[in-house]
C-alpha cells in the first residue's frame, strides 16, 4: 500500500458530519478558522458552512468523496477535523469514519503505516504533510 494519507482520496467525513466547534477557533475570535466559512449554531458554537444541514458537505471540501479530495483550509481547519482519526490509525477502528465511508460506498480502511516526511520509521499518524500530496 502507498504511504499517502487515505483521507486524500476519501473526504467522506467532510460530507457526512456536522463540524461544530467553539466560536473562538474562528479568526474573528482569535483563532485561525476563516470565519467567512462558518455559521453560528449557538452563542458559543459555530459550524463549518454546509455541514449544519440534512445532507452535510463542508464548504472547504474540494473534490468528490471517494475520488481525489482535499481540504482547502487544511492548515486552518477546526479542532474536530484535527482530532478526527481515520479508521485504522494507531491500530484503532473509528466507527464514525467507517460510517461516513459506507455512505459513499467505500470500504473500511485497514490498519497500515503512513510515512511522515523526514521520519525514520513508519507512523500511523494521519497528521502528516497532506499539502505535499495535493493535486
Amino acid at each position: 500500500m502507498s504511504g499517502i494519507n487515505p483521507c486524500i482520496t476519501c473526504g467522506a467525513c467532510c460530507a457526512y458530519f456536522r463540524v461544530s466547534f467553539y466560536w473562538a477557533e474562528a479568526d474573528d475570535g482569535g483563532g485561525v478558522v476563516p470565519s467567512a466559512l462558518t455559521e453560528q449554531v449557538t452563542p458559543l458554537l459555530r459550524a463549518m458552512r454546509g455541514t449544519n444541514q440534512k445532507s452535510p458537505r463542508c464548504v472547504a471540501l474540494a473534490g468528490t468523496p471517494g475520488g481525489a479530495t482535499r481540504c482547502t483550509i487544511y492548515s486552518q481547519r477546526p479542532s474536530p477535523c484535527r482530532e478526527f482519526a481515520c479508521s485504522g490509525e494507531g491500530d484503532q477502528v473509528n466507527e464514525a469514519c467507517d460510517r461516513a465511508r459506507a455512505r459513499y460506498g467505500l470500504p473500511p480502511l485497514k490498519c497500515h503505516p503512513l510515512v511522515t516526511e523526514g521520519a525514520r520509521e513508519p507512523s500511523t499518524r494521519v497528521q502528516l504533510a497532506v499539502d505535499k500530496y495535493r493535486p
